[in-house]
């Protein structure tokens, strides 16, 4: 779907606001910080552990959403002599600020991950390191964890190294600008070969079998004006800086895996049968998969904002579901996975790049440095791998939780006292078991929501998941655009239902 926005009115911001502080008190999100946590912040900062290497004549840039000062990544990309590429991936040291066993790490393992409200952020460290002292910030040095990424002409990794080095970021720059200096032919050098790159490594990403759902996803943000709901697809510029980022995090997992200690991000691959409930969901919406066609081409080759191809990608989500953390260390009877590899990277992967908002890549980095080094990985790190996979399932629970329901809130006041109106929507998800229930997406507002089919609303494509009506309830044509009616839009429980019209 294309992105779509509706302003909320200036005067129900601060309702909204207020409803946003009660849903952090349900949730039981701590917002302050204890003064043991502020106190060691400030004496890290002051004094964080330095590398030797100075590595600052480098000429960084990050790329991030405009605003963002926890700035985790850094890039520097050339050519290298003889041909193909060189990535130079700068990633916040947070192992120089945070002592172990101290208040900044107690308290980073309860909060685990940076939780996102539209009001206001919930970092996972304070503020004084995380947008400070650790934050890749244009003109300050820094200790990082500096990757270097030799690429063959076909953008294949031939060599991959990582020391500690202070680093200095020369800019700092949005998907927008890297997009329009693109786009526009006025790209520098360094951009240019960002998008050569990142196309290469889609390239790697294709042959591996690798492959990223375009789905677009729902996006709350703040303004002067109130708030904003939309639809955001990611750009060619976001995905290439994924690549860049996803380089880096295979890169870490084979260094992981060859010295038999470490930290990966596993998904197991999806079981035949849902390729086949794939395949005739699929022929239900008209969606042309050849047999001969694998999985990954087939999703390239859709474009997400038709709405039969919308809903079939929506129903392509339910193959990453099961992702998750396998902590092992060989060497004291914690094996590694039998199958390492992340199913929809088609290789093995870990989380390292983002420190600042995510508690797992600490003690991955951690590892990493201390093998790229030749040294024994810190007993910090190895005693506390074993626990590293429970606490990350729970932080991406609640951050789900939250976000869930940040958006279910938002849609909730975008549409109350518009009970009884019709908007058109597509049916992109049907209940297998009670086809006349499902979730239908709204081109405007850009809301999702529970529907129900309580008359007929015309024929289903043949062969279409679910079968016959519901207890004489029509079932819900998936894929199709159909008119709803809005029945319920409730702020203080968060729900927003429709009907079929």
């Amino acid at each position: 779907m294309p992105r779509r926005k509706l302003r909320v009115k200036a005067v129900d911001s601060a309702r909204i606001n207020t409803e946003l502080a009660e849903l952090r008190t349900r949730l039981e999100i701590h917002t302050e910080w204890p003064e043991a946590v502020l106190a060691e912040a400030e004496e890290a900062a002051e004094h964080p552990r330095l590398p030797e290497y100075d590595a600052t004549d480098l000429p960084l840039f990050t790329v991030d959403p405009p605003g963002s000062r926890d700035l985790d990544q850094a890039m520097h990309l050339s050519h290298r002599p003889g041909g193909g590429y060189r990535v130079h991936y700068a990633i916040a040291d947070v192992a120089a600020f945070v002592r172990p066993g101290g208040a900044i790490d107690a308290e980073a393992r309860r909060r685990v991950e940076t939780l996102y409200f539209p009001d206001h952020r919930v970092p996972l460290h304070p503020a004084r390191i995380s947008e400070d002292a650790a934050s890749l910030l244009p003109g300050e040095p820094r200790p990082a964890l500096l990757w270097q990424l030799d690429l063959d002409a076909d953008g294949a990794v031939v060599l991959a190294d990582l020391r500690r080095a202070l680093v200095r970021s020369h800019r700092r720059l949005d998907y927008a600008a890297v997009q329009r200096a693109v786009d526009l032919g006025g790209a520098d050098e360094q951009l240019a070969l960002l998008a050569v790159v990142g196309r290469l490594r889609e390239e790697q990403e294709r042959a591996r079998g690798g492959i990223s759902l375009p789905v677009p996803e729902q996006e709350v943000e703040e303004t002067l004006h109130g708030y904003v709901l939309g639809y955001r697809a990611p750009g060619p510029a976001d995905g290439w800086n994924a690549q860049i980022s996803l380089l880096t995090g295979m890169a870490a997992a084979d260094l992981m895996l060859d010295a038999g200690v470490g930290l990966l991000r596993t998904l197991p691959a999806a079981p035949a049968a849902a390729y086949e409930r794939l395949r005739r969901i699929a022929a239900a919406l008209d969606v042309d998969w050849p047999q001969a066609v694998r999985y990954p081409e087939l999703i390239r080759s859709l474009d997400p904002e038709a709405p039969l191809n919308a809903a079939f990608l929506n129903a392509c989500t339910g193959l990453l579901r099961g992702a998750g953390y396998h902590a092992f260390d060989e060497s004291r009877g914690l094996p590694a996975p039998a199958e390492p590899d992340h199913a929809a990277l088609a290789a093995p992967y870990a989380h390292c790049t983002a420190p600042l908002r995510r508690l797992g890549d600490r003690f991955a980095q951690e590892v990493c440095a201390a093998v790229a080094a030749g040294e024994d990985v810190p007993d910090w790190a190895r005693e506390a791998l074993p626990t590293v996979p429970a606490l990350m399932a729970g932080g991406d629970r609640r951050a789900a939780e939250v976000e869930r329901a940040c958006v279910d809130l938002v849609e909730a006041e975008l549409l109350v006292g518009r009970e009884g109106e019709d908007f058109a929507a597509v049916v992109i998800e049907v209940d297998e078991k009670r086809p006349g229930s499902g979730v239908v997406q709204l081109r405007e507002p850009a809301v999702r929501a529970r529907c129900d089919a309580a008359a007929a609303v015309g024929g289903a494509p043949d062969g279409a998941p679910g079968g016959a009506p519901d207890g004489g309830r029509a079932r819900l044509p998936l894929g199709r655009v159909i008119d709803v009616r809005l029945t319920r839009a409730d702020p203080a429980t968060r729900t927003v239902r429709f009907a079929a019209v």
